[in-house]
């Protein structure tokens, strides 16, 4: 039998921005907040999406899954970077005739800017209704359907690289937080109101979810 869940993609926003916000997440114990996830502009920023992501507030790692990347969120943003921009931040540099304008580290460079260094999706499967009386066994095998999530996500955003995914299976249902890098930011702007259309029809077999 099978059965249409509830789909629900939050890309990177401003929301975290807003005065109730930021007040909302002195308040929390990650110092963030739920609301649709902001872009990461800088590397505090970054660091405090680790804390978050992966738990280190509370040392609680029991409960999530690590799909993509390490238990370092900030290395793996760095990796991507070094990975997608260092052949040519050389080629660059081999260009420049004065010294002050060769860039050293680009993630430090674009850190230090008015630019994002990297944004985060959150991906969640099913309401609250849905999850309620599910087992943690049956819970866990979303780790597969988030897998596929992720090759989706490749083939739809073939210019947004994922650095890490981590799967929460502490909160009412479990939802994938996705960090990854931009590399061509209008892609992203152009085919964001497209991604639900695409990714949430899926059909996911109650027997196999």
């Amino acid at each position: 039998m099978e059965q249409e869940l509830a789909y629900s993609f939050h890309l990177g926003s401003d929301k975290n921005k807003s005065k109730l916000a930021k007040k909302i997440a002195k308040e929390n114990k990650s110092g963030t907040t739920s609301l649709s996830n902001n872009a990461i502009q800088n590397a505090n920023d970054l660091s405090r999406v680790n804390k978050h992501n992966l738990r280190d507030y509370d040392n609680q790692r029991e409960l999530i899954f690590t799909v993509v990347g390490t238990d370092n969120i900030v290395n793996d943003v760095k990796q991507v970077y070094l990975n997608e921009f260092e052949e040519v931040r050389f080629e660059y540099n081999n260009k420049q005739t004065k010294k002050d304008r060769k860039i050293d580290d680009y993630f430090k460079k674009v850190s230090e800017s008015q630019n994002d260094v990297a944004c985060e999706i959150i991906i969640e499967l099913g309401d609250m209704d849905f999850w309620k009386d599910k087992e943690k066994e049956y819970r866990y095998k979303m780790i597969d359907v988030y897998r596929e999530q992720i090759s989706s996500l490749a083939k739809i955003l073939p210019t947004f690289k994922v650095a890490n995914a981590t799967i929460h299976f502490d909160e009412t249902s479990p939802h994938m937080h996705i960090v990854g890098v931009v590399l061509i930011f209008f892609v992203l702007v152009v085919l964001a109101p497209c991604i639900q259309t695409y990714m949430g029809g899926f059909l996911f077999s109650a027997a196999g979810v």
